[in-house]
């Protein structure tokens, strides 16, 4: 078990009822000497099959621990993060994301948001410390409560009617947050058309669609006649949005969008997001950051401190973070949400293209012809991943033979994140670790979107012949 860019991830072998009352036991620990003792603690999960028993492990632990559990059921985790905000509560996610089914993690939420780094330490330094109250907490449900409050947040703040005329096809697989997606859309007047549910449990990764669920979104625009398709990931805090020709916009574009449409005056991305963001010359305040939603949120603070009227964060997963409140149209009042969603990022882009009279294609046409593509190494031992980073970071001929596969030179480097490496021609390429799985990953920008994805499966055979052997 470690943590890794958002929660602590491990494989589920690992991930014993033992083991888990451990962490949320350091957990409350944490908040108890941080003078946040907690009257009870919301608990949340996704449709992973380990996702119900680890969550059953974790309300335990907390009522050992003399503290009230709340079972909120299978639920985004943005929804379980917008409950614990309303109430005042700390929570915990049992999530994996994007990860395969045979991992699996927990997300933790202060009563004011995502737990950070320096929490992290906090908690980690308080393993298997205190003793188990002499009285338990109790353990009971929310009954849906934490679900229906995502749900108002969403179509409150946009006018009724919004998608009426609009044919969307919802790509619902194991996520947990499908009929949530629906249900919004429904309510907003659009026709929708549900596709390709199942109760197997499915890693779709926001970063690297995989090239089956690419060819699915083609067949069901031109079978059904959609506006676009949309998804998440498993635990609902990633959005996928498709246009009318089942073409995938890639998450930093949509980050754009979504802040320009809510009026954002400041944005906070990781290095790995498309320079489209600058090049728009939308926002006059930007800060860049490592990957992970915690220094995202830490640049959206500083943002806001340094005078930003609204902060804006997303990633290029498409997660997007609401750092203010926003008054809509109709008077109603968006409420912020700093922690990743799929939601809002969803209806605001479905939004801006049904007001503009626009098709989804148009929206990304519009901006300027900056694109990115992103895969990654599966199984790839993490001891690998950091010596080759190591050399690119450090060696002119690590890096040199890695992009001998391109016939380009380095003319720039920012090592923010791994090696971010600006290119002749006005290209990216950019490698880094997963933080939650053995991953190496693979970012590239260009003019093209047909040779941004060449470069990304060119440097990825490349890094795996030079990384040595584990």
């Amino acid at each position: 078990m470690k943590f890794g860019t958002s929660g602590l991830r491990g494989l589920v072998s690992d991930m014993t009822d033992e083991v888990c009352a451990r962490y949320v036991a350091a957990f409350v620990e944490h908040l108890r000497a941080a003078g946040q003792a907690p009257e009870a603690v919301l608990i949340g999960r996704d449709l992973r099959p380990s996702s119900p028993r680890i969550a059953k492990a974790c309300a335990a632990a907390v009522a050992a621990r003399g503290v009230a559990a709340i079972d909120c059921g299978a639920l985004p985790t943005p929804a379980l993060a917008l409950a614990s905000a309303g109430r005042g509560l700390p929570a915990i996610m049992v999530t994996g994301s994007h990860i395969p089914f045979d991992r699996n993690g927990l997300k933790f939420y202060r009563a004011d948001g995502e737990i950070t780094k320096a929490d992290e330490e906090g908690m980690i330094a308080r393993l298997d410390t205190g003793s188990p109250a002499a009285t338990p907490g109790e353990i009971t449900s929310d009954d849906g409560a934490a679900e229906r409050l995502y749900l108002r947040r969403g179509i409150g703040f946009f006018p009724a009617g919004t998608l009426a005329g609009k044919r969307i096809g919802v790509y619902q697989h194991s996520a947990v947050g499908r009929d949530i997606v629906l249900e919004s859309l429904r309510a907003l007047g659009a026709d929708v058309i549900p596709l390709g549910r199942t109760e197997t449990f499915v890693p779709i990764d926001t970063e690297a669609v995989r090239p089956e669920d690419e060819a699915a979104a083609r067949d069901w625009c031109a079978e059904h006649g959609l506006d676009a398709v949309v998804s998440t990931d498993g635990d609902g805090d990633r959005p996928l949005i498709g246009d009318e020709t089942g073409a995938f916009l890639r998450g930093d574009v949509v980050g754009v969008l979504a802040a320009r449409y809510l009026g954002a005056d400041a944005v906070a991305t990781p290095v790995s997001s498309n320079s489209v963001l600058e090049r728009s010359g939308w926002f006059p305040r930007i800060r860049r950051t490592r990957i992970g939603s915690p220094y995202v949120i830490e640049a959206m603070q500083a943002l806001a401190e340094e005078g930003a009227d609204l902060v804006a964060g997303y990633e290029a997963n498409g997660g997007f973070l609401l750092g203010g409140a926003v008054t809509g149209a109709t008077g109603a009042t968006l409420a912020p949400l700093v922690t990743r969603d799929a939601m809002l990022p969803i209806l605001a882009i479905l939004a801006m293209a049904a007001d503009l009279g626009r098709p989804l294609s148009a929206l990304a046409a519009d901006l300027p012809p900056r694109f990115t593509a992103s895969d990654r190494l599966t199984e790839f031992a993490p001891e690998r991943s950091q010596a080759l980073l190591a050399a690119l970071c450090a060696d002119d001929a690590a890096r040199a033979g890695l992009l001998s596969v391109l016939g380009a030179s380095v003319t720039g480097i920012d090592l923010t994140d791994g090696p971010r490496m600006s290119l002749e021609g006005d290209e990216i390429a950019h490698l880094r670790a997963s933080g939650n799985a053995p991953e190496l990953r693979c970012y590239a920008e260009a003019a093209t979107p047909e040779r941004a994805r060449a470069m990304v499966a060119a440097l990825l055979a490349r890094a795996a012949e030079m990384a040595p052997a584990a």
